[in-house]
């Protein structure tokens, strides 16, 4: 879709029974799509929670791509398996069981303290 926003004008007009107006109508249909697709991103980062925001070692960056990808909450993102997370972030195999790692640390944490 962005490549209809790049591509000059001119180029586009010759193409075989491309018009001003079709080309006009391509590039307006362009970006409400890509306007509604950047909505709907930040509104599901938007519902990432703070648990999973302040997980160490995740930058803005994954956390969009988490959210993007369904993970909303710390324990969905420890829920992952390592390909499933490499997957949605595009990380290495031993970076994602790092981050899962972690994420999984305070079900341990819970865990011994309420076997005292």
């Amino acid at each position: 879709m962005r490549e209809i926003l790049i591509v000059p004008l001119q180029e586009m007009l010759e193409i075989e029974s491309f018009d001003e107006d079709t080309v006009n109508e391509l590039r307006t249909r362009a970006k409400d799509a890509l306007l509604t697709m950047e909505i709907a991103h930040e509104e599901s980062v938007d519902e990432v929670s703070q648990d999973l925001r302040d997980l160490g070692g995740l930058t803005q960056e994954q956390i969009g791509k988490l959210a993007d990808g369904g993970v909303h909450t710390r324990d969905e993102l420890a829920d992952l398996a390592v390909d499933e997370l490499t997957d949605i972030t595009g990380q290495s195999a031993d970076e994602a069981k790092e981050l899962i790692m972690k994420a999984r640390a305070h079900w341990f944490a819970n865990d011994a303290a309420s076997q005292e």
